[in-house]
This record gives structure tokens, C-alpha cells and sequence, in this order.
């Protein structure tokens, strides 16, 4: 019986290079489960590997169908992005476990619609002002820097992962990405005590 590994964390604290590190391991074989969104792709993206990237109509058409799991709205300076989960035949927890990245709020989510057993935390942790160094030079890479929307998210960071809203989701435990090295072995331990 698989399980979904819910990887999370403030951003810019490693989830994309921990999650990456993660699905090309041998020990505990994940599969991905690709979100949606409608925000707009960034330099370097695929539609269908990192996202599959979609409009406000596209997503109103699936929730109309009931195939939205989770879904997080943010009103950015840009507009209305949405980033959702979608119910289809690539999950089948029956034969494989999956990794996702996902926010706190969307965690909260998937542990409802699959229930608590079927679910894995996996809380990434960073210092900030090294976050915010590696937010501002991710950003400076873009072809149209979007400092404002950076900032925006960075700021939201702190109310959406709040210790009150960790506590709240029932998760114990972190990972503290200070050497990428050991934070993943930590989390393969904890994967393969729990899969």
C-alpha cells in the first residue's frame, strides 16, 4: 500500500533540489505526481514535468467535473494564481508511493481527502536570510525579474507556515536544510521507517 509524501517549506528553503535528489533514488521508489496552475511559466519550465500549466478557465472546468483534490488561490501583483491538485488515473496508491511539493494549506487537503494514514509530512526548514539571498538570485535569473511578487511570497511564508498553522496540521517533524547532504539522509530515513 503506497503513500503521499508531502513535501513542504518556506520558499527558497530547497524543496525543488530535495525533491529532485528524492524521485532519482533507488532505496524508496517514489513517483511524481504533477500539480496544476494557472500562473505563468517561468524560464527554464516544461508543461507537464515541473507543472502542467493551465488558465482560470481550465481550472474552473475541472472543479466543475470534481476532479480538484486540493486547490491554493493567491492575488498576486500579476493576478489571480491558482495551484491545484487534480484526481486522474496517475495516482494509484494501491502499487507505488509519490512525492509532491505542496504548501501547508494543500497538505491539510490531501491528509483529508486520502485520510492521515495515506499521507507523509515532510517539513523542509532554512534559515531566512539565506532563503531570501537564494529567492533574490533565483529571481535576478528570470527573464523579466518579478521582485515584487518574490518579496510577496517571502513575506506570506511567515503567516503560512506560522507555528500555530504547524501545529495544527499534526506535524512533528523537520528538516533543517542546512547541508543538503544530511538533510537527505534524515529524510530517507524517515522515508523507508514509513513506506
Amino acid at each position: 500500500m503506497g503513500k503521499i509524501v508531502c513535501l513542504m517549506g518556506k520558499s527558497s528553503s530547497g524543496k525543488d533540489t530535495i525533491y529532485k535528489k528524492l524521485l532519482a533514488q533507488e532505496k524508496v521508489a517514489l513517483q511524481h505526481i504533477v500539480p496544476y496552475t494557472t500562473r505563468p511559466i517561468r524560464a527554464g519550465e516544461r508543461d507537464g514535468i515541473e507543472y502542467h500549466f493551465t488558465d482560470e478557465d481550465g481550472f474552473q472546468e475541472l472543479l466543475c467535473k470534481g476532479d480538484v483534490i486540493e486547490a491554493r488561490a493567491y492575488h498576486t501583483r500579476l493576478g489571480l494564481w491558482r495551484y491545484f491538485t487534480v484526481r486522474d488515473d496517475s495516482i494509484d496508491l494501491e502499487r507505488h508511493s509519490y512525492l509532491m511539493i505542496i504548501t501547508l494549506e494543500g497538505y491539510g487537503q490531501i491528509r483529508k481527502f486520502y485520510g492521515q494514514h495515506k499521507v507523509l509530512p515532510v517539513l523542509i526548514e532554512l534559515d531566512d536570510g539565506v532563503r531570501l539571498q537564494r529567492a533574490l538570485d533565483r529571481e535576478k535569473a528570470q527573464d523579466q525579474p518579478k521582485y515584487e511578487e518574490m518579496c510577496r511570497r517571502f513575506l506570506a511564508d511567515a503567516e503560512d507556515f506560522s507555528e500555530e498553522k504547524i501545529r495544527e496540521a499534526g506535524i512533528e517533524r523537520r528538516f533543517h536544510n542546512d547541508e543538503l547532504d544530511n538533510c537527505l539522509e534524515e529524510i530517507m530515513i524517515c522515508l523507508e521507517e514509513n513506506l
